[in-house]
Order: structure tokens, then C-alpha cells, then sequence
């Protein structure tokens, strides 16, 4: 069996402490701020989440100028995109691929989204034959 007691509340004696519908007294004011900044902070945190990703981005052929790629590829500018280092790394027959470390605010870039509409179309695309990911992480 489960047993519940209640305690009433003592009533007021001058009546000031009762605020049944009025105004808040300085300790409800002072918890509605506190929740409100463990709000702020929680959102924070939530908003400020970042991922670190490797990308290969692989020319169309052993011809392609690589630094020109990697100028191309270090032109696009998005709010929460930071890149990073670059290495080539040779895919075989004289062709290198060149692989870029990037991190990026996860609410502002989406790595579709840059690959599709920043790092594929014209005029990067006469550069880069194909773009993908390596590694995805979480930081």
C-alpha cells in the first residue's frame, strides 16, 4: 500500500505572502530567469554543434591542375564552412586526388548542400570530376 499525506500551507496572516493571481513575488521572478538562462545555455549548446569532415575531390584526369582545383575549392565561402589542411594523395596512373579537412557548424552547412550546389556546379566542375566524403564526425 502506498500512503500520501498533504500538508496545507499555514495561511498568511497579514495576507501579503498569498499572490493567488497577482503579481510574482521575488523568488517566482528570480526562477523564471533562472529557467529562462538554462534556456539560453541549452540552446546554445544546441545550436553550436560542429562536425570535422574529410572530403576527396578527384580530378577529371592526370591533366587537371591541381592547385587551380584547390583554389577552386578553397573559393567557396559559406557562414560555418572552415577549411582546413589539404594533402594529394595518388589514386593511380599519374592521377592525385586531393583530400581537404573541413569543419562546419552543423545548423548553417549541410555537406550536400555544399557538394551539390558549391563544389560540382560551374565553374569548379571543370575542375573536379567527382566529390566525397571520407569521414563524417561529430566534435
Amino acid at each position: 500500500d502506498v500512503s500520501f499525506s498533504f500538508h496545507q500551507a499555514a495561511p498568511a496572516e497579514d495576507g501579503d505572502d498569498l499572490h493567488l493571481f497577482g503579481e510574482e513575488t521575488k523568488e517566482d521572478q528570480k526562477a523564471a530567469e533562472e529557467r529562462e538562462a538554462a534556456k539560453k545555455a541549452f540552446t546554445k549548446k544546441k545550436e553550436s554543434g560542429k562536425s570535422s569532415v574529410l572530403l576527396d575531390m578527384k580530378p577529371w584526369d592526370d591533366e587537371t591542375d591541381m592547385k587551380k582545383l584547390e583554389e577552386a575549392v578553397r573559393s567557396v565561402e559559406m557562414p560555418g564552412l572552415f577549411l582546413g589542411a589539404s594533402k594529394l594523395v595518388p589514386v593511380g596512373y599519374g592521377i592525385k586526388k586531393l583530400q581537404i579537412m573541413m569543419t562546419i557548424v552543423d545548423d548553417l552547412v549541410s555537406v550536400d548542400t555544399l557538394i551539390k550546389e558549391h563544389l560540382c556546379p560551374e565553374p569548379i566542375n571543370e575542375y573536379i570530376q567527382s566529390c566525397d566524403i571520407v569521414a563524417f564526425n561529430k566534435v
